[in-house]
């Protein structure tokens, strides 16, 4: 039986469904929901604009390979529309709008025209990263834009007498999504002024919180030094990542090498040759060598052309990466160890000294969303079953956990295939039907906007922003939120767009095909006729 007590004046209409009763003021915003997650949306009858089949011949691909569905949202500030609901199999036609928070407005069903556009809506297609969108809604929806997570720090010992810790000091992760070189400075700040500054044991580090196998990083694209391979982790440190800043002194003829963090036991070059010449390949002109853990090396040059110029890479042993970078800080904060850093559980004797909270979920998925963090937004993902009675998150958890939200919130709609909730995969899978589905859902959310403000904007920040190199006079920039979905053969677009009429859309265009990157001007040009509000 659904239940819900929120009473906010919603005006229903689904004559097919027989709920015509909910034609009147005093209808729950819950009860909207409800009738969205049971009336998935359908097939519209327009073609796809031309503009886009030109984008996709020029780029060789067919029209078989794109999946669209653009549609009706309510405004984003007084959620007065919503979308065109269509049932084709049923024979049935449904139509949901919602009032505007103020009890005394009066709302506007949509007509047909509500669900502009729809091609190939329930193919079951790669997303790419606009899989991001499935994970961080569920997350928002379920903990809250205010959810922290909690890190730990616990003591098994004495703390005697000149910031004197005898015993161990304990780091226990909780999957903190953004554990970075700042927060971890404050964090050992916040221990020394607890009075620990000198610890004469060892520092245990404990990840225990995500129980996810150790997972080799070049497994996807044999990329394994780029950082956005980077697997989960109970303690997941600076993304597990070394940056390195290259930066020319011409007087001396040679380019200072700078890094962060800080890692103990790891030999990095202070400097190395200038030359003259174009910039060109800089990264291969260095000859790195990254692949022994204790030292890395760079046996070429960097022109002097190039300026300043930064490369993140990633670790080349991870399991061992916190560790490292822990002692690093820790000694670079002035603090003292006498034993060492490493792994292990904490011990039942262990005291808490404090705890430190993350970012807001809220600052989370904004940087999962717009920069398109792989490793963020599976901790987040693992975080969905994190919540659990023992307390251990798994991949296999997290499917379940979403699983049943999508049946209990969109229950009408093909419930996507999950791999690790990144979009980093070659197995993920849902439809722009589906995805549409989440973002009419998100729309209605009491959270909407903080959803929404998580998108980039269209020509200006993420990595929506290249729309403004593609095409610096597009509408689109500045009048769409959206994510970006790119991997070989994918390239895909899911999110909001606002039309010259003032009327909000939701645009999920998704491309797959060998020839997909050639495409993308398609996806361009349907968000540009989105917006256009014209045939």
């Amino acid at each position: 039986m659904l239940q819900c007590s929120d009473n906010r004046g919603m005006h229903l209409s689904a004559p097919g469904f027989g709920i015509g009763r909910f034609l009147r003021k005093g209808a729950s915003r819950c009860a909207a929901l409800a009738l969205l997650a049971t009336c998935p949306i359908g097939h519209a009858t327009e073609a796809l604009p031309a503009q886009v089949l030109s984008a996709l011949a020029r780029a060789g691909v067919p029209r078989d390979a794109i999946s669209v569905v653009v549609a009706n949202v309510p405004a984003a500030a007084t959620l007065t529309a919503a979308p065109l609901l269509v049932s084709e199999s049923a024979g049935t036609t449904s139509t949901l709008a919602a009032t505007p928070r103020t009890s005394t407005a009066t709302a506007a069903v949509p007509s047909a025209t509500a669900y502009r556009l729809s091609h190939r809506p329930e193919a079951s297609v790669n997303p790419a990263s606009v899989m991001k969108l499935i994970t961080t809604y569920a997350a928002l929806d379920t903990l809250g834009p205010d959810f922290t997570w909690k890190n730990r720090v616990l003591v098994d010992g004495t703390i005697v007498r000149g910031g004197v810790l005898e015993g161990n000091l304990i780091l226990r992760g909780s999957g903190d999504p953004k554990l970075v070189l700042e927060r971890i400075q404050d964090l050992f700040g916040k221990v020394q002024a607890k009075g620990v500054r000198e610890i004469r044991g060892d520092i245990i580090l404990d990840r225990s919180v995500f129980n996810v196998p150790d997972k080799n990083p070049a497994d996807f694209d044999d990329e394994p030094l780029r950082p956005y391979n980077a697997a989960p982790d109970g303690l997941l440190v600076n993304f597990k990542s070394l940056i390195f800043t290259f930066s020319p002194d011409p007087v001396n003829q040679r380019v200072l090498v700078k890094s962060e963090p800080p890692i103990a036991g790891v030999e990095i070059p202070a400097e190395l040759p200038l030359s003259s010449g174009n910039c060109g390949d800089w990264k291969s002109q260095l000859k790195a060598d990254f692949s022994t853990p204790s030292k890395v090396s760079f046996a070429g040059r960097f022109a002097a052309s190039c300026g300043d110029r930064v490369w993140a890479v990633a670790y080349s042993e991870p399991r061992a990466y916190a560790a490292r970078v822990i002692q690093g800080m820790w000694l670079a904060s002035g603090g003292a160890l006498t034993g060492i850093v490493r792994e292990d559980a904490v011990p039942r004797t262990a005291r808490p000294l404090l705890t430190a909270e993350s970012l807001p979920l809220s600052d989370i998925i904004a940087d999962v969303n717009k920069y398109s963090n792989n490793v963020m937004a599976q901790q987040v993902f693992l975080t969905l079953s994190a919540q659990s009675r023992n307390g251990r998150a798994s991949f296999e958890a997290s499917k379940l956990k979403l699983a049943a939200w999508w049946k209990k919130n969109l229950l009408g709609f093909s419930p996507p295939l999950i791999e690790n909730g990144s979009g980093l995969s070659r197995k993920e899978r849902s439809s722009a039907q589906a995805l549409t589905g989440l973002l009419h859902h998100a729309a209605l959310n009491p959270h909407a906007e903080v959803f929404a403000s998580s998108l980039g904007i269209a020509g200006v920040d993420g990595t929506v922003s290249r729309m403004r190199e593609r095409s610096p006079s597009s509408e689109a920039i500045g009048n769409a939120q959206l994510k970006t979905g790119t991997l070989v053969n994918v390239v895909a677009i899911a999110g909001y767009a606002t039309g010259r009429s003032g009327q909000r859309y939701s645009v999920v265009g998704i491309i797959n095909h060998p020839k997909a990157a050639a495409a993308r001007p398609a996806l361009d040009a349907l968000l540009e006729w989105t917006i256009k509000d014209a045939p």
